[in-house]
């Protein structure tokens, strides 16, 4: 007999008797099954005792059956709220990490508004040639793709985010610094081009394996909506770089703000270094599924996940959307450029502060998103910015044609405060579009997914800077005549407005609304599948099964 005392102590052991000291033969239990009780108040101890038997794996670390009977002088349930604490700050240091190496690609238009400089003026390139070598050099980033498939599906040194992370910054290193050293590399055109691809394939490396490790730690810990703060510290570093710009260029020559440039990548690539994955909570690739798996097998199941999620319309028809809206605009930004600089002899510093309040409004406008605007119907807030954009791109007209000074708007004023602000608002559209994709994208195709979505982009803006190089040159616009800039500037308008035509394929839902909805129909399916099949074992897997994703 157990005594009452030590039975109240314990509760355990009144579902499982103890064996008599005097008992020679152990008491017979075949005819007891703990599965097959179905009293409701016995629920809470089958799953407490489940709990004892198979302790489950936690982020950290393996769970202590004392935490679920705490005892008197137990601390393991404050030591295991300091490891959480502790990890936790970890993650925030990470993250940090990771928002300053968005700052830094905010910032890249610092060497690159020197080298329109140089192109402009050391190498006295025609406005055409100027903005083929301005496209040309973005053809790395159209293999996007093959980077995300590659950071999925390979690890490197146990993570396979934070190491092509690396190699992109040590790339672009490779790139900046000869630029700034040696001077065969700023004249002879193919070294020149050669580093700047160089360059631009470092910046997609690392773009790819940023954008991945945010949507794949939003999707982890239930956060919506990280690339808005990813857009906030791009913008801050654009802020930045084109205020800090456009004051260098009139001190000092291009090549010493590429060493500038260098010797920053030079520090990001050191605290990178210093990030690990495992404090995001981020699951790690197995190495067992490594093993048995060759690399070639990883390459192709992360490409055929990646079509398998292209056939759905939720995904395509908003990628296709956003893809040929900026590919049927024609760019002039390089007559657009020269004709500032040849015509209205405009110096850097005005250009550069023109880019500066640009990012400002973008900045705004990426708070108001975060704030506001996600619960305004994505169809809706994607009409009005497409329409804002194609009415902002007619203020290049209004410069062309000097309105600006029969009202009374000196050239200097007018450039700065609207002159970039089309390009904030091709800039801002985008990110309803990342935030979307990054949703609704399939665990394990992050990398994958988000690089396609880049390099889509990236393909179609050089597509439409191409159209822009031959609108250019059949129009007859160059250095010395530029009668026919306005007319370009009207077929950009009215090439703007025809995307609308085809604006039902956004979801007109916001995307808030539709991540909750689609997460509780998911949820309640398989829940509704389980209880058909075990109706007494129910209750206990859903616990068991709910407290598993708040974890």
């Amino acid at each position: 007999m157990i005594p009452s005392s030590s039975a109240a102590k314990n509760p355990i052991t009144t579902i499982f008797p103890r064996k008599p000291k005097l008992c020679l033969a152990p008491p017979k239990l075949s005819h007891f099954h703990l599965r097959s009780i179905q009293c409701s108040f016995q629920n809470e101890n089958l799953n407490t005792i489940n709990k004892l038997e198979k302790p489950r794996t936690h982020v950290f670390g393996i769970i202590n059956p004392s935490l679920v009977f705490p005892q008197k002088g137990n601390t393991s349930r404050s030591r295991g709220y300091e490891e959480k604490r502790g990890s936790a700050q970890l993650g925030n240091q990470q993250l940090t990490v990771l928002w300053f190496g968005y700052w830094m690609q905010g910032f890249r238009c610092f060497p690159w508004l020197a080298l329109n400089f140089h192109m402009a003026h050391n190498l006295n390139l025609l406005p055409s040639i100027l903005q083929l070598v301005q496209h040309s050099a973005n053809f790395p980033m159209v293999a996007k793709p093959f980077y995300g498939v590659l950071s999925d599906a390979i690890c490197i040194g146990g993570a396979h985010r934070i190491p092509y992370i690396l190699i992109g910054v040590l790339l672009q290193v490779l790139s900046w610094g000869p630029l700034g050293l040696i001077p065969l590399a700023r004249k002879a055109h193919p070294t020149f081009l050669a580093c700047i691809l160089l360059g631009n394939l470092g910046a997609s490396i690392t773009e790819v394996a940023k954008d991945a490790l945010v949507a794949e730690y939003g999707q982890k810990h239930k956060k919506r909506g990280l690339q808005s703060y990813a857009f906030m510290a791009s913008a801050v570093g654009g802020i930045l770089g084109n205020l800090l710009g456009g004051c260098f260029l009139l001190k000092m020559p291009p090549k010493n703000m590429f060493l500038i440039f260098a010797y920053l990548l030079s520090a990001q690539l050191a605290i990178s270094s210093t990030a690990r994955e495992e404090s995001l909570g981020l699951s790690q690739l197995s190495h067992h599924n490594l093993a048995k798996k060759s690399i070639w097998e990883n390459i192709r199941k992360q490409s055929s996940d990646l079509k398998m999620a292209l056939h759905e319309d939720t995904i395509s028809c908003p990628l296709i959307w956003v893809v040929g809206s900026i590919a049927i605009v024609p760019a002039l930004s390089g007559s657009i450029f020269c004709y500032q600089m040849q015509c209205l002899h405009l110096d850097s510093s005005v250009i550069g502060m023109s880019r500066v309040i640009g990012q400002l409004m973008l900045l705004s406008m990426t708070i108001l998103y975060d704030c506001y605007w996600k619960e305004v119907p994505m169809r809706k807030l994607i009409g009005a910015v497409q329409s804002l954009y194609a009415a902002y791109l007619l203020l290049d007209f209004v410069l062309v044609r000097q309105i600006n000074l029969r009202l009374g708007i000196p050239n200097e004023v007018f450039v700065c405060c609207f002159s970039g602000l089309a390009e904030t608002l091709a800039q801002f559209k985008l990110l309803p579009f990342s935030v979307l994709l990054a949703s609704l994208c399939p665990k394990g195709c992050e990398g994958s997914l988000t690089s396609l979505l880049a390099s889509a982009l990236c393909l179609s803006s050089i597509f439409g800077g191409f159209l822009g190089v031959g609108l250019a040159s059949f129009m007859g616009i160059t250095p010395g005549n530029y009668s026919n800039l306005p007319v370009g500037i009207l077929i950009q308008f009215v090439a703007a407005l025809v995307p609308l035509g085809w604006i039902q394929h956004i979801p007109s839902k916001p995307i808030v609304e539709k991540e909750r909805k689609r997460s509780v129909s998911k949820r309640s399916r398989k829940n509704r599948r389980i209880g058909r099949v075990v109706l007494g074992s129910v209750y206990v897997y859903r616990r068991e099964r709910e407290s598993e994703t708040q974890r």
